[in-house]
This record gives structure tokens, C-alpha cells and sequence, in this order.
């Protein structure tokens, strides 16, 4: 993309705590929006709530950020809208990994061969067990760690991507308020970043994916804060690998894994 057509949609973000957000919830529940209990209170749910109570506005802080929104053709944050309320919750990590099939991902995810199998609706990561689905979209094995971390790890996206291979790594945290993106090629991470803050990045190659962050609106030379982080990276791994993610991941029964933590 050509340097002078590139521009920013600059927005202003609330930034407000855990009662707030719980005020939100209750208001929302009361007045017949549908909530989730836990996560990222969606934008124009936070809009309704203040406009309907203006006196709480001094209970938030205002700094500027940027919106991510695709600039070109593709996968774009708008195609991730969904995730907000969407069935991974809060906690997730998706991991692409190029050229080797579902249960080889698996295992250099962690998971012993014996335990792949398939993963059933009642199933949740705890505190001693991540459960790990896998599904096949074209080349790319996709593997989702529900309450799971361990895929932007420098290690893991080294193992994900070795022998030649290609891995993207997109972490969710609500509560460690730090989210996560590792890029991965042939052993190496490539490029790791802040989804919050995109200028901050790390890796043998910080800045292979600069056109991408272009085309997605983020000027990586910048230190600006992205409003829509999440949907940002995984429009940007979608960019890479040509996946975009649907609810309908979230679905089983599907082949996974149960891994010890």
C-alpha cells in the first residue's frame, strides 16, 4: 500500500474497572440486553449504558486510540464483530499452523498421543487440564486452546513452525489485561507484538509484517493503543494464512486433545 493513502481511524476509548463494568452488566440484564457474564462488554452495549447514565461518565477515564479496520481487500477486524460475546470467552488462544495435519499440531502443541481424541460438549480446561480442538482449513491446521496460553509462547511457536513450517499464534487475556501474537517461520519467532499496542514488537524479524498493519489501519511505527485489539491480530493472522475463525470453531464433538498443565 502506497505511503500517502495511508490513514487512521482515531477514536476515544473508555477505560474504566471491574465495578463499572459489573454496573454495565446489570444494567444491561435489567433493561433486556443480552450479557455475558464474563469478558469484553461489547461497544455499543458501553454506549447504551452511558448515554442512559450520564452521571457515571466521571467514573471513566478517556485516552485516544486507533481502530483497526481493513484498508485493502481481506480478512478483516469486521469479520471478527462475533467475538466480543462469542463462544470462546474471554480466555482463548488460536494457533494456524501451516503444512502438517491436525494431530501433528497437537503434539508439538503438547499433547501425548494418547491424548488426542475426541473432545465432547462437557469438557473444560481447569486448573490441572487444557482442552485443545483442532480443525482443517485448507493447508493450516487451526487448533483452539480454550482458557489456554501456551501457543505464543517463543518456544511453542518455534516447535509449531519447524521443518520449514509457518505457525500464527493469537492470545486473548481479559484478566491479565495483556493479550498475545507470536509469528513463527521455520523454527524462529519471527515477529512477536502487543495486540494492544502494536509498536511494541520483538522477534528475529520485528517488522515482517508491517504491510499488513498497514493495510489493517495501524501505522507500526507509532506507539498508539488499537481500541479493538483482538479482532485486530486475528484479522492480521488472517492475513497471513487466508483463515478467518467463525463461531461455529466453538462447536463439538471435534477431534482435540486434553492436556496436563
Amino acid at each position: 500500500m502506497p505511503e500517502a493513502e495511508f490513514t487512521q481511524l482515531r477514536v476515544t476509548q473508555r477505560v474504566f474497572g471491574r465495578d463499572v463494568s459489573m454496573a454495565i452488566r446489570e444494567w444491561a440484564r435489567a433493561n433486556g440486553y443480552p450479557v455475558s457474564e464474563r469478558g469484553r462488554v461489547a461497544y455499543a452495549l458501553v454506549d447504551a449504558f452511558f448515554a442512559a447514565n450520564p452521571d457515571a461518565a466521571e467514573l471513566v477515564e478517556k485516552i485516544e486510540g486507533v481502530r483497526a479496520t481493513a484498508r485493502t481487500p481481506g480478512v478483516s477486524p469486521e469479520d471478527y464483530a462475533w467475538q466480543d460475546e462469542g463462544p470462546l470467552g474471554p480466555i482463548y488462544t488460536v494457533v494456524f499452523v501451516r503444512g502438517v495435519d491436525e494431530h501433528e499440531a497437537l503434539g508439538r502443541l503438547g499433547a501425548a498421543p494418547e491424548n488426542i481424541r475426541v473432545i465432547d460438549w462437557d469438557e473444560h480446561s481447569d486448573a490441572h487440564t487444557e482442552i485443545v480442538t483442532a480443525h482443517r482449513v485448507g493447508d493450516w491446521a487451526v487448533l483452539i486452546e480454550h482458557c489456554g496460553w501456551r501457543g505464543v509462547g517463543r518456544d511453542v511457536i518455534g516447535a509449531l513452525s519447524r521443518d520449514g513450517g509457518e505457525a500464527v499464534g493469537v492470545m486473548r487475556h481479559d484478566y491479565a489485561a495483556k493479550h498475545g501474537f507470536a509469528y513463527g517461520l521455520d523454527g524462529e519467532l519471527v515477529t512477536g507484538l502487543d495486540p494492544s499496542c502494536p509498536g511494541r514488537r520483538w522477534g528475529t524479524d520485528p517488522d515482517r509484517l508491517n504491510r499488513h498493519l498497514r493495510e489493517l489501519g495501524i501505522d507500526p511505527a507509532a506507539d498508539d493503543w488499537i481500541d479493538n485489539p483482538i479482532p485486530a491480530v486475528l484479522a492480521l493472522a488472517g492475513r497471513i494464512s487466508g483463515v478467518v475463525i467463525r463461531p461455529e470453531f466453538a462447536e463439538r464433538p471435534v477431534l482435540g486433545a486434553a492436556i496436563p498443565r
